[in-house]
């Protein structure tokens, strides 16, 4: 039997669980300064390029349909893409809406974003329904 997918605990508490894609659960970073979003393979690889090719195209497609919401619904003409994963093991990638004049531009987010600002419950649901209904989420 296959044990089920878990996505890892620290990525549940600085996140906001949002739904799946084919390939990867979406997680909202609870920070709104920035639209950070992180996606998780459900995969038991470490590294993204670690990945079966046509596994790891699938999930770069979904960072690329994630970056195009970003720049189109969000409004931020820049994306910053990684896949860290240097404090959380488990595969995850990042995908952060910038701008100029951002909480920390141009500097990377990693280390430099000390501006917390929270989500409303509401922005997370309008968040939500439209990755429902332009990436097809679900739940």
């Amino acid at each position: 039997m296959k044990e089920k997918f878990t996505v890892h605990d620290q990525l549940l508490t600085d996140c906001f669980r949002l739904g799946q894609l084919q390939a990867c659960h979406v997680l909202l970073h609870r920070n709104a300064a920035v639209p950070w979003f992180i996606l998780v393979p459900e995969t038991g690889f470490q590294d993204l390029l670690d990945l079966p090719a046509e596994e790891r195209d699938r999930v770069v497609a979904e960072a690329a349909a994630l970056s195009a919401f970003v720049k189109s619904s969000l409004g931020y003409p820049k994306v910053n893409f990684a896949a860290i994963g240097n404090l959380v093991p488990q595969l995850h990638l990042h995908v952060v809406g910038r701008k100029p004049g951002d909480a920390c531009w141009p500097a990377p987010v990693w280390g430099n974003l000390t501006e917390s600002v929270d989500y409303t419950s509401t922005q997370v649901t309008d968040i939500r329904r439209a990755l429902e209904t332009i990436l097809a989420l679900r739940s």
